[in-house]
Protein backbone atom coordinates (compact mmCIF):
# COMPACT_ATOMS: atom_id res chain seq x y z
CA UNK A 1 0.00 0.00 0.00
CA UNK A 2 2.76 2.36 0.91
CA UNK A 3 4.52 1.45 -2.34
CA UNK A 4 1.44 2.48 -4.33
CA UNK A 5 1.34 5.82 -2.55
CA UNK A 6 4.97 6.46 -3.42
CA UNK A 7 4.30 5.44 -7.00
CA UNK A 8 1.37 7.87 -7.26
CA UNK A 9 3.48 10.61 -5.72
CA UNK A 10 6.28 9.94 -8.24
CA UNK A 11 3.73 10.02 -11.05
CA UNK A 12 2.43 13.34 -9.73
CA UNK A 13 5.96 14.82 -9.66
CA UNK A 14 6.68 13.54 -13.16
CA UNK A 15 3.48 15.07 -14.53
CA UNK A 16 4.35 18.34 -12.86
CA UNK A 17 7.85 18.27 -14.36
CA UNK A 18 6.47 17.49 -17.83
CA UNK A 19 3.96 20.33 -17.53
CA UNK A 20 6.73 22.67 -16.42
CA UNK A 21 8.90 21.72 -19.43
CA UNK A 22 5.92 22.13 -21.76
CA UNK A 23 5.15 25.56 -20.31
CA UNK A 24 8.78 26.58 -20.65
CA UNK A 25 8.85 25.50 -24.30
CA UNK A 26 5.65 27.45 -24.98
CA UNK A 27 7.15 30.56 -23.39
CA UNK A 28 10.34 30.19 -25.46
CA UNK A 29 8.30 29.67 -28.62
CA UNK A 30 6.19 32.75 -27.94
CA UNK A 31 9.32 34.75 -27.12
CA UNK A 32 11.02 33.71 -30.36
CA UNK A 33 7.88 34.41 -32.37
CA UNK A 34 7.57 37.81 -30.69
CA UNK A 35 11.21 38.57 -31.52
CA UNK A 36 10.69 37.49 -35.13
CA UNK A 37 7.59 39.68 -35.39
CA UNK A 38 9.49 42.68 -34.02
CA UNK A 39 12.37 42.03 -36.43
CA UNK A 40 9.95 41.76 -39.35
CA UNK A 41 8.14 44.97 -38.37
CA UNK A 42 11.46 46.78 -37.95
CA UNK A 43 12.57 45.54 -41.37
CA UNK A 44 9.29 46.71 -42.93
CA UNK A 45 9.56 50.15 -41.31
CA UNK A 46 13.21 50.51 -42.30
CA UNK A 47 12.38 49.47 -45.86
CA UNK A 48 9.67 52.14 -46.08
CA UNK A 49 11.88 54.98 -44.79
CA UNK A 50 15.23 54.06 -46.36
CA UNK A 51 16.30 52.74 -49.74
CA UNK A 52 17.87 49.45 -48.65
CA UNK A 53 18.42 47.87 -52.06
CA UNK A 54 21.86 49.27 -52.88
CA UNK A 55 23.99 46.31 -53.91
CA UNK A 56 27.49 45.71 -52.57
CA UNK A 57 28.40 43.88 -55.76
CA UNK A 58 27.52 46.95 -57.80
CA UNK A 59 29.99 48.97 -55.71
CA UNK A 60 32.73 46.46 -56.51
CA UNK A 61 31.99 46.59 -60.25
CA UNK A 62 31.81 50.40 -60.24
CA UNK A 63 35.22 50.53 -58.56
CA UNK A 64 36.69 48.20 -61.19
CA UNK A 65 35.22 50.30 -64.00
CA UNK A 66 36.72 53.44 -62.48
CA UNK A 67 40.19 51.91 -62.11
CA UNK A 68 40.14 50.69 -65.73
CA UNK A 69 39.01 54.16 -66.84
CA UNK A 70 41.79 55.84 -64.84
CA UNK A 71 44.40 53.53 -66.41
CA UNK A 72 43.12 54.33 -69.90
CA UNK A 73 43.17 58.05 -69.16
CA UNK A 74 46.71 57.81 -67.83
CA UNK A 75 47.96 56.13 -71.01
CA UNK A 76 46.23 58.76 -73.15
CA UNK A 77 48.00 61.46 -71.18
CA UNK A 78 51.34 59.69 -71.50
CA UNK A 79 50.95 58.90 -75.21
CA UNK A 80 50.37 62.54 -76.06
CA UNK A 81 53.12 63.83 -73.75
CA UNK A 82 50.75 66.05 -71.85
CA UNK A 83 52.31 68.03 -69.03
CA UNK A 84 49.77 67.29 -66.33
CA UNK A 85 50.22 70.48 -64.32
CA UNK A 86 48.69 73.95 -64.46
CA UNK A 87 47.19 75.17 -67.74
CA UNK A 88 47.62 72.60 -70.49
CA UNK A 89 46.92 72.82 -74.19
CA UNK A 90 45.48 69.69 -75.70
CA UNK A 91 43.75 68.83 -78.96
CA UNK A 92 40.05 68.25 -79.50
CA UNK A 93 40.70 64.56 -80.16
CA UNK A 94 42.29 64.16 -76.74
CA UNK A 95 39.40 66.02 -75.11
CA UNK A 96 36.94 63.65 -76.79
CA UNK A 97 38.87 60.62 -75.57
CA UNK A 98 39.20 61.97 -72.05
CA UNK A 99 35.46 62.61 -71.85
CA UNK A 100 34.49 59.34 -73.52
CA UNK A 101 36.22 57.40 -70.74
CA UNK A 102 34.33 58.87 -67.72
CA UNK A 103 31.11 58.82 -69.73
CA UNK A 104 31.58 55.13 -70.44
CA UNK A 105 32.41 54.47 -66.79
CA UNK A 106 29.30 56.40 -65.73
CA UNK A 107 26.95 54.53 -68.09
CA UNK A 108 28.36 51.13 -67.13
CA UNK A 109 28.14 52.04 -63.44
CA UNK A 110 24.51 53.20 -63.68
CA UNK A 111 23.49 50.09 -65.63
CA UNK A 112 25.26 47.76 -63.19
CA UNK A 113 23.84 49.52 -60.12
CA UNK A 114 20.33 49.38 -61.59
CA UNK A 115 20.42 45.68 -62.46
CA UNK A 116 22.05 44.45 -59.25
CA UNK A 117 20.06 46.72 -56.92
CA UNK A 118 16.80 45.71 -58.58
CA UNK A 119 17.75 42.06 -58.15
CA UNK A 120 18.54 42.65 -54.47
CA UNK A 121 15.21 44.44 -53.93
CA UNK A 122 13.34 41.52 -55.48
CA UNK A 123 15.24 39.04 -53.32
CA UNK A 124 14.49 41.00 -50.14
CA UNK A 125 10.89 41.68 -51.22
CA UNK A 126 11.38 45.43 -51.02
CA UNK A 127 9.88 47.86 -53.57
CA UNK A 128 12.67 49.01 -55.87
CA UNK A 129 11.14 52.35 -56.83
CA UNK A 130 9.17 54.28 -54.22
CA UNK A 131 9.03 57.71 -52.58
CA UNK A 132 12.17 57.02 -50.58
CA UNK A 133 14.13 56.10 -53.71
CA UNK A 134 12.94 59.31 -55.39
CA UNK A 135 14.04 61.39 -52.39
CA UNK A 136 17.45 59.70 -52.43
CA UNK A 137 17.92 60.38 -56.16
CA UNK A 138 16.85 64.04 -55.81
CA UNK A 139 19.13 64.66 -52.83
CA UNK A 140 22.02 63.07 -54.70
CA UNK A 141 21.28 64.89 -57.96
CA UNK A 142 21.45 68.42 -56.52
CA UNK A 143 25.18 68.39 -55.51
CA UNK A 144 26.01 66.41 -58.67
CA UNK A 145 24.30 69.01 -60.86
CA UNK A 146 26.16 71.83 -59.12
CA UNK A 147 29.40 69.90 -59.45
CA UNK A 148 28.74 69.34 -63.14
CA UNK A 149 28.37 73.09 -63.67
CA UNK A 150 31.61 73.70 -61.78
CA UNK A 151 33.40 71.14 -63.97
CA UNK A 152 32.07 72.84 -67.12
CA UNK A 153 33.46 76.13 -65.78
CA UNK A 154 36.85 74.51 -65.20
CA UNK A 155 36.82 73.12 -68.74
CA UNK A 156 35.84 76.51 -70.16
CA UNK A 157 38.78 78.17 -68.42
CA UNK A 158 41.09 75.21 -69.22
CA UNK A 159 41.70 74.30 -65.59
CA UNK A 160 41.70 70.61 -66.47
CA UNK A 161 43.98 69.75 -63.60
CA UNK A 162 41.24 70.63 -61.07
CA UNK A 163 38.61 68.34 -62.57
CA UNK A 164 39.51 65.16 -60.61
CA UNK A 165 39.40 67.04 -57.31
CA UNK A 166 36.10 68.73 -58.18
CA UNK A 167 34.40 65.51 -59.23
CA UNK A 168 35.53 63.68 -56.10
CA UNK A 169 34.49 66.52 -53.82
CA UNK A 170 30.99 67.01 -55.24
CA UNK A 171 30.41 63.28 -55.56
CA UNK A 172 31.26 62.91 -51.87
CA UNK A 173 28.84 65.71 -50.97
CA UNK A 174 26.15 64.02 -53.08
CA UNK A 175 26.61 60.74 -51.18
CA UNK A 176 26.44 62.53 -47.83
CA UNK A 177 23.26 64.30 -48.90
CA UNK A 178 21.66 61.06 -50.10
CA UNK A 179 22.70 59.05 -47.03
CA UNK A 180 19.60 60.19 -45.10
CA UNK A 181 17.50 57.93 -47.32
CA UNK A 182 19.66 54.84 -47.73
CA UNK A 183 22.32 52.71 -46.01
CA UNK A 184 24.19 54.57 -43.27
CA UNK A 185 27.52 53.42 -44.75
CA UNK A 186 26.93 55.71 -47.73
CA UNK A 187 27.64 58.72 -45.50
CA UNK A 188 31.04 57.32 -44.56
CA UNK A 189 31.87 56.69 -48.21
CA UNK A 190 30.84 60.25 -49.03
CA UNK A 191 33.10 61.71 -46.33
CA UNK A 192 36.03 59.62 -47.60
CA UNK A 193 35.42 60.72 -51.21
CA UNK A 194 35.27 64.39 -50.19
CA UNK A 195 38.47 64.10 -48.16
CA UNK A 196 40.28 62.47 -51.11
CA UNK A 197 39.06 65.31 -53.31
CA UNK A 198 40.40 67.89 -50.85
CA UNK A 199 43.76 66.10 -50.67
CA UNK A 200 43.89 66.10 -54.46
CA UNK A 201 43.76 69.91 -54.44
CA UNK A 202 47.12 69.99 -52.67
CA UNK A 203 48.72 67.41 -54.96
CA UNK A 204 47.49 68.43 -58.40
CA UNK A 205 50.06 66.50 -60.38
CA UNK A 206 48.45 63.18 -59.35
CA UNK A 207 44.79 63.90 -60.00
CA UNK A 208 44.24 60.70 -61.97
CA UNK A 209 45.76 58.66 -59.14
CA UNK A 210 43.43 60.25 -56.59
CA UNK A 211 40.53 59.71 -58.98
CA UNK A 212 41.40 56.00 -59.18
CA UNK A 213 41.68 55.76 -55.38
CA UNK A 214 38.39 57.57 -54.73
CA UNK A 215 36.11 56.26 -57.43
CA UNK A 216 37.95 52.95 -57.81
CA UNK A 217 39.51 51.55 -54.65
CA UNK A 218 37.06 53.11 -52.18
CA UNK A 219 34.08 51.78 -54.10
CA UNK A 220 35.58 48.30 -54.08
CA UNK A 221 36.23 48.46 -50.32
CA UNK A 222 32.71 49.79 -49.72
CA UNK A 223 31.17 47.13 -51.97
CA UNK A 224 32.97 44.28 -50.23
CA UNK A 225 31.95 45.59 -46.81
CA UNK A 226 28.27 45.98 -47.81
CA UNK A 227 28.21 42.56 -49.47
CA UNK A 228 29.54 40.71 -46.43
CA UNK A 229 27.45 42.71 -43.97
CA UNK A 230 24.05 42.71 -45.67
CA UNK A 231 24.02 40.26 -48.58
CA UNK A 232 26.25 37.22 -48.06
CA UNK A 233 24.39 36.00 -44.98
CA UNK A 234 20.98 36.28 -46.62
Amino acid sequence: MQFLKKLKRLKYYLEGYVNLITLKNKVLFMSNKHHQDITHIRKMMEGSTKFMSLSGLSGIFIGLYAIIGAILAYFIVQDHFIAYNGHIRITKDIIKQMFAIPLGVLLLSLATAYVLSKRKAKKQQFPFWNKTAKKMIINMAIPLAIGGIVVLGLIYHRYYILIPAATLLFYGLALINASHYTLKEIKGLGIVQSCIGLLSLFDLGYGIVYWAIGFGLMHIVYGIYIYFKYERIR
